[in-house]
């Protein structure tokens, strides 16, 4: 196969880009599962996708082989995650090499989370300890890589303060990222703001939204509580009217997502990342909306 399109050349045409993201299964029946997803996503025809990577690189061997199995078998443009913990710097230069051989052109480089069991003087190696390392080490390595990186629009949980995060994000795109996917929100002033407080501090690279439409209110209460992010009282009190019906709370996940969607592409967001947990239908559903 061809080596993959950069990313940001997607961006240079000026369109809003549609991206999936995937996480690698446990076991093979998981990959199986996986394969259908795909197979149904398909048709809506997104951009690119992205492979996350376990907590301190567990999932290492199932990144590849999702990434690998999502370009052949069904022709999507990947972005698999890559994170520093408890990666050395040779570590790290050996999973690129791999990619880049395969024809992978766009990496998310993260720092990563800290592992329960670790701590971060044990988690980070060889002066791997930022996002900012990990996008330096990679341009250095193979310049032709496209990067993505994260950014909290209400906060990384460990940054003292949202100007100090700002100061970080400004660091890994200095060090050669071409665009930021925000971790999920659900209110859209907190982007809006966030891409605001991203110009005045220099930042010019796309900032894309990340969007989670909810599936479970105790599930997405974890969520948000693990990544900083707020809730808005009235989706709660929606989810929580729904009680123990499934069905209703995702339906009420889907249009809270849709109406976010619908009103980040009418304001000039270029694009959106949803982070589907795997599944297809409400990408779907969100996509025959969109096109409605």
């Amino acid at each position: 196969m061809e080596p993959d399109r950069p990313i940001s050349e997607l961006f240079a045409q000026h369109r809003p880009l549609r991206s999936l993201e995937f996480f690698p299964p446990k076991d093979d029946a998981g990959v199986e599962a996986l394969r259908q997803t795909a197979a149904a996503l398909q048709r809506i025809k997104p951009d690119f996708v992205s492979v996350t990577y376990g907590a301190g690189g567990s999932t290492r061997e199932r990144t590849a082989q999702v990434s690998s199995l999502l370009r052949q078998e069904f022709g999507f443009t990947v972005m698999p995650h890559l994170t520093a913990v408890n990666h050395t710097r040779a570590e790290i230069a050996i999973i690129a090499e791999a990619h880049h051989a395969r024809g992978i052109r766009n990496i998310m480089a993260l720092r990563g989370d800290v592992p329960r069991e670790s701590t971060p003087v044990t988690a980070f190696k060889d002066g791997l300890c930022h996002g900012s390392d990990v996008v330096a080490l990679l341009k250095r390595l193979h310049p032709d890589l496209c990067l993505g990186v994260g950014g909290y629009p209400e906060k990384h949980p460990e940054a003292p303060s949202l100007p100090a995060d700002l100061v970080h994000l400004r660091r890994k795109v200095d060090a050669g990222a071409s665009f930021v996917t925000t971790q999920l929100f659900f209110d859209n002033d907190a982007y809006y703001r966030f891409v605001d407080q991203c110009g005045a501090a220099g930042i010019t690279v796309p900032v894309v939204p990340g969007i989670m439409p909810v599936l479970s209110l105790k599930q997405i209460a974890r969520i948000t509580q693990l990544c900083g992010a707020s809730l808005p009282e009235k989706l709660v009190r929606r989810l929580e009217a729904a009680g123990e019906h499934a069905d209703v709370i995702e339906s009420i996940g889907i249009d809270w997502a849709l109406t976010q969607i619908r009103d980040l592409l009418a304001r000039g967001a270029p694009g959106y990342h949803l982070y589907i947990l795997n599944r297809a239908r409400s990408a779907l559903i969100l996509a025959a909306g969109l096109a409605a």
